[in-house]
């Protein structure tokens, strides 16, 4: 039965979320390597002043997801395919053996850093959900259509499920979307824990960089295949895989697509590295039946207790795809 590991973006974050991984070996010896890739405690991550810069949280998100994978491959628990939301596609390129974890920590320090850099304050990204993409685009393009100022452009930076999206811009922008939206019958409009916009235009420069920088490092044929962000596609070479790292930050993020494309060659179970449990809502949208597997806050033991059920209750086992 084919496994696939899936790593979270910006959003899931929590205080604390580092000190709650499992307490073993690998994950201290994870830590210790992010910390000396990174110069600093990496376990300051997770607390409530870090929650608030970019850098620091991407930086986070990517140790949990490698400490985690890490931990779960020492138990036997190996992916067929490894996939990741936005920044957690630097995790996933980390585990499929892409990028060396010290240098993409690195280069995802480079990304906050040139995100916050790039667009100043005022930014923030809206989620909304209960419409469908048609009518989404409606509503940017009214909206476009009245603000001639650049700065007041709304982008639709995430498809995360036929009637769920993300959308970055200017804040104030996104105020008025949301009021929009919910007259136009959206069911959810919510502001995310983000404090800038991903996956628009105005990041082109932060792409640049990003090219630039992951140029300097060593790439590897990725071990699974990733399946990318922006095409959707099962990636099975790293120049592929690290010409989205770069373009993703500019383009928008097709995850439903992404995860129908996993569908497609056969994925039966996912598990979902930490922190938190956002990616796994998603899966009522997707056809034939997935199992999900949550790792946060559950030990390798536990997940892959579950794994192995979930494979049995599918007529195939853990080893097989």
């Amino acid at each position: 039965m084919m496994l696939a590991f899936v790593c979270p973006g910006q959003g899931a974050q929590s205080p604390g979320y580092l000190h709650r991984l499992p307490s073993a070996p690998v994950v201290r010896d994870t830590l210790d390597e992010a910390g000396a890739a990174l110069g600093l405690d990496v376990l300051q991550l997770d607390a409530e002043p870090a929650l608030q810069s970019t850098e620091a949280v991407q930086a986070g998100l990517v140790v949990a997801g490698v400490a985690m994978a890490r931990l779960l491959r020492s138990h036997g628990v190996e992916p067929d395919l490894v996939a990741g939301l936005s920044v957690g596609a630097f995790t996933a390129a980390v585990v499929a053996g892409v990028l060396d974890f010290a240098d993409a920590l690195r280069v995802v320090r480079l990304r906050g850093r040139s995100m916050a850099e790039t667009l100043g304050s005022g930014w923030g990204m809206l989620a909304v959900g209960g419409l469908s993409q048609r009518a989404l685009e409606r509503l940017l393009a009214q909206h476009d259509a009245s603000h001639a100022a650049p700065h007041a452009q709304l982008y639709l930076a995430n498809l995360n499920a036929p009637t769920q999206f993300v959308v970055a811009g200017e804040v104030v922008a996104l105020d008025a979307l949301a009021r929009r939206a919910r007259d136009a019958g959206a069911r959810q409009t919510e502001r995310l824990q983000v404090a800038v916009a991903s996956h628009c235009p105005p990041l082109a420069p932060t792409a640049d960089a990003l090219r630039r920088a992951l140029a300097g490092v060593a790439q590897h044929a990725p071990r699974p295949p990733v399946v990318g962000n922006v095409s959707a596609r099962v990636l099975r070479d790293a120049p592929a895989v690290v010409r989205e790292l770069a373009d993703g930050v500019m383009r928008p993020v097709r995850w439903h697509d992404s995860q129908v494309a996993m569908v497609e060659r056969g994925l039966r179970c996912i598990v979902e590295l930490p922190p938190g449990r956002t990616l796994q809502a998603q899966l009522r949208a997707l056809p034939g039946e997935v199992t999900a597997v949550a790792a946060c806050g559950a030990t390798a033991s536990e997940v892959e207790r579950r794994v192995r059920r979930a494979c049995a209750a599918r007529g195939g086992d853990m080893d097989s795809s």
